[in-house]
């Protein structure tokens, strides 16, 4: 593979602005993260420590194997909603190692209303039970919570993706032979109580866990009889007598011990097979991408610049890299794992689409991972790329995409606009991963096009009545509507709704990316099939 040869000049001043303005960005994104990891209130950190009981991320960096990374998910799930309440929306998720074996850990934080589960909370879950089942990763759940949180209970309970699928999760997953192991570490109850009940093994904390249908209070409402937390379903009544625990912990660490000693005992299955390298750094130094990614994303970005300093060596074999320039495509490794990339470099054009959906059909093909790299303002508009087919060509490229069945990664370095969004592998189109920078937006279309669109539509529908909108009336609607976009286009609107995987610091982007390709590896492939291509 031949190297990037990179035309960034770090020495100038257009470079030297741009990287004072990201690293402005990324104050502002540590500043954001730092107050949702450190979110909880003192006085309920405080109540939970006295009972010695350990923290959330304390325990999975207990659980995981020592010097090992843990890839969190979702981190600012909740960001700008319920008046901050509900920080990571009160539940970490994330992929660590445990024994050698990538492994899906889903805990949860007592510290935060009680550990209970509100509507992002439970999107959370659910996402990470998803990645846990289509990578087949053993699953651990670190239980500490009250249920569902009530006064939220219409957006949690009765709907399909609600409280209910963690339990048809569970089942889909241990009839697909993936291992789950239950710590209950606090309070288990209600519906909550299948957790550690459909898990393979599971563990109990003595005078801490709790497991039961229902708690000391419904059970004197219906029934009149009057028990404590601990006599209903603690440790003592599951191990000795109910048997629905199978371990019991002195601890918050003597439980995380045993779930280790656990995962000593678990079979490794058949692996996807891929022909890895030595790792290597990238040629150019990769803090150099504060200086390069846009910010303001009317001026363009060469994608090879961003590819340079993020693959291995800074080496880039490029597919048809004299046709349809407004997309990049080729093969690289990452961390020493072959991947495919496609990197916006401008509008989607029909020879753009169908460059895009040979190089997607190339990596099925030869079973290599698909890295897409958005930037993308979507497909192009007009009278001459409608006639010549711009719909159908799309379509190939969405075709493609829709049926790749390697793994696919999703960063959103810039812009993601419209249906660029969805021929780019965004979240309809099921990549194992989508991450974005602190940079990076997200909407149906620019805010100053969505303007320009529905001024437009509001002066047509009052010209069909013969009037006319005042200038300041056209400016008054203009500014609202790129207020709008404005605030709900920013990646943080965009996290706190689980619309991505999680807001990275984009130095840390081929990390994350190896990591994903790693946990893939956990589950062989299945051969990609297409339908029909409209020719």
């Amino acid at each position: 593979m031949y190297r990037i040869e990179s035309k960034i000049n770090t020495s100038s001043e257009l470079f030297k602005s741009n990287k004072e303005d990201f690293l402005r960005l990324m104050a502002e994104y540590r500043e954001k993260l730092n107050s949702v990891i450190n979110g909880s209130t003192p006085s309920s950190v405080e109540k939970h420590k006295s009972r010695g009981k350990l923290l959330a991320r304390e325990r999975i960096d207990l659980l995981i194997d020592p010097n090992t990374p843990f890839l969190e998910l979702s981190t600012m799930a909740a960001y700008g909603q319920y008046e901050n309440q509900f920080p990571s929306a009160g539940i970490i998720t994330g992929i660590g190692m445990v024994q050698g074996r990538e492994t899906m850990i889903i805990a949860n934080d007592a510290t935060v209303k009680g550990g209970t589960y509100m509507k992002e909370t439970i999107k959370k879950h659910i996402r990470a039970q998803e990645i846990a089942m289509e990578n087949h990763l053993a699953c651990i759940y670190m239980v500490d919570s009250g249920g569902v949180f009530l006064p939220d209970q219409a957006n949690v309970f009765p709907d399909r993706f609600g409280f209910g699928r963690f339990f048809f999760n569970q089942a889909r997953m241990s009839s697909l032979g993936i291992p789950q192991v239950a710590i209950v570490m606090g309070s288990c109850t209600a519906g909550g109580a299948y957790v550690p009940a459909m898990s393979d093994e599971t563990i109990i904390v003595k005078n801490q866990g709790t497991i039961f249908i229902g708690g000391p209070p419904l059970v004197k409402a219906a029934t009149g009889e009057i028990v404590t937390a601990e006599e209903l379903g603690g440790a003592d009544v599951h191990t000795s007598i109910s048997g629905v625990a199978d371990h019991y912990a002195e601890n918050d660490r003597h439980a995380i011990l045993i779930c280790r000693n656990i995962f000593e005992t678990l079979g490794h299955k058949v692996k996807q097979t891929l022909d890895i390298i030595k790792p290597e750094e990238p040629f150019y130094n990769p803090e150099e991408l504060y200086g390069i990614a846009p910010i303001d994303f009317k001026k363009p970005v060469d994608a090879k610049e961003i590819i340079a300093r993020m693959v291995d060596g800074s080496r880039f074999q490029e597919f048809k890299a004299r046709y349809a320039p407004t997309v990049v495509t080729g093969f690289a490794h990452i961390m020493g794992y072959p991947i495919g990339i496609i990197a916006n470099n401008g509008v989607i054009f029909s020879e753009t689409s169908l460059k895009s959906a040979h190089f997607v059909e190339l990596c099925t093909s030869r079973k290599i991972p698909i890295l897409f790299l958005q930037n993308i303002t979507g497909f192009i508009v007009g009278r001459e790329y409608e006639r010549r087919g711009i719909a159908r060509d799309g379509a190939k490229f969405v075709h493609a995409v829709a049926n790749a069945d390697v793994p696919k990664f999703t960063v959103v370095f810039g812009g993601s606009f419209g249906a660029g969004n969805y021929a780019m592998a965004g979240r309809a189109y099921d990549p194992r991963l989508l991450m974005m920078w602190p940079n990076s937006r997200i909407s149906v279309m620019g805010g100053e096009q969505a303007a320009g669109v529905l001024v437009q539509v509001k002066q047509d529908q009052l010209a069909a009545s013969n009037k006319v909108m005042k200038a300041e009336d056209i400016e008054k609607l203009r500014n609202s509507i790129l207020q709008k976009y404005d605030f709900e286009g920013s990646p943080y609107f965009s996290t706190s709704r689980l619309w991505d995987d999680g807001i990275i610091d984009p130095t840390d982007t081929r990390k994350v990316i190896a990591m994903g390709i790693a946990m893939s590896l956990n589950k062989p492939w299945d051969d990609t099939k297409y339908g029909i291509f409209r020719m």
